[in-house]
């Protein structure tokens, strides 16, 4: 017997888990971020992210380690359900939010890509001394200064902002926008655009990537030094650059400015008030190393468990 319906079954299966799943989840993260994102202060944007892309790392991770397996090791292959009506149209609404979720993704880097474009013709290289990233002055009257780029990342200074800084302000910035390039938090702001879940249509999803872009930059803003000289020079480069900039890039689209995003007011305060933050990187590891052996624990029973729970929701479907 061929196993084409055997894995047509299975995908359409896999789809609709993962709209349900993605469902539940965003439904939880609209509801607490309701609440997280009144409380004051940046926060950490860590968990910004994680909250952001849990529906569509969670329905993934589901489907791609636990129902495939489930399904693959328990569904018989000599009897295959019929397609219900039911199953086939979740099944359906998820493609659409996969290729949805590509569509913007595409649309972010491109619009990315042509704005950098557009920025280079009038840029001549710039050589800095405190980084080896390739970076470029731009003869216009455009103030701004920018991380573009994923891989390979560029730093765009335009002729505006390097006629305003002085040599420790522009340090300052640099090293700023190289504590973005580190963070690789112009491939987290394309991971956010093309996430394929339902929380992208939701008031939600924009309160969240505007929490974190605000983090993130109070996080970049202390990779400008320990020294009290090199906080002070950034924050006056804050204020020159807010006086000069009428806008920044949306936080939509993969690229780090100087200018760009949480409240300037808020991050001068925190460079002048505030010693840099000490690291919690064994906090964060228990957070992720808990959860998974208990999973690797109960993984095979989980399989059983989930594949009982499929036969149940599609006998149940109307």
């Amino acid at each position: 017997m061929s196993d084409g319906p055997f894995l047509i079954h299975g995908m359409t299966l896999a789809f609709a888990w993962f709209l349900l799943l993605n469902a539940a989840v965003s439904l939880l993260v609209v509801l607490a971020s309701s609440r997280l994102t009144k409380r004051p202060g940046p926060g950490s944007p860590g968990l910004w992210l994680a909250l952001r892309l849990s529906p569509a790392a969670v329905s993934i991770t589901f489907v791609a380690l636990v129902f495939l397996p489930s399904y693959w090791r328990y569904e018989p292959r000599e009897f295959v359900e019929g397609f219900d009506v039911t199953l086939t149209a979740l099944a359906g609404l998820a493609v659409v939010i996969a290729g949805a979720a590509v569509a913007r993704g595409v649309t972010a880097w491109r619009r990315a890509e042509q704005r950098t474009q557009d920025w280079m013709r009038a840029g001549r290289p710039l050589a800095l001394a405190d980084t080896s990233m390739k970076a470029y002055a731009i003869d216009t009257d455009a103030p701004l200064m920018a991380l573009v780029g994923m891989l390979r990342p560029r730093l765009l200074i335009t002729r505006p902002v390097l006629e305003a800084l002085t040599d420790e302000e522009l340090s300052a910035s640099v090293a700023h926008e190289l504590g973005h390039w580190h963070a690789w938090d112009n491939l987290k702001r394309l991971a956010m655009r093309a996430a394929p879940d339902l929380l992208s249509a939701s008031g939600a999803a924009r309160a969240l990537e505007r929490r974190w872009a605000a983090a993130a930059e109070h996080v970049a803003d202390l990779s400008a030094g320990d020294s009290g000289d090199a906080r002070c020079a950034l924050a006056s480069a804050l204020v020159k650059v807010a006086r000069l900039t009428p806008r920044s890039p949306s936080v939509g689209e993969p690229i780090s400015a100087l200018i760009d995003g949480g409240d300037i007011t808020a991050r001068v305060q925190r460079l002048l008030d505030d010693a840099p933050a000490g690291g919690r990187g064994p906090v964060r590891w228990l957070a992720f190393l808990v959860p998974a052996a208990v999973l690797a624990i109960g993984y095979s029973p989980l399989l059983r468990v989930v594949h009982s729970v499929t036969e149940v929701l599609v006998n149940g479907l109307p």
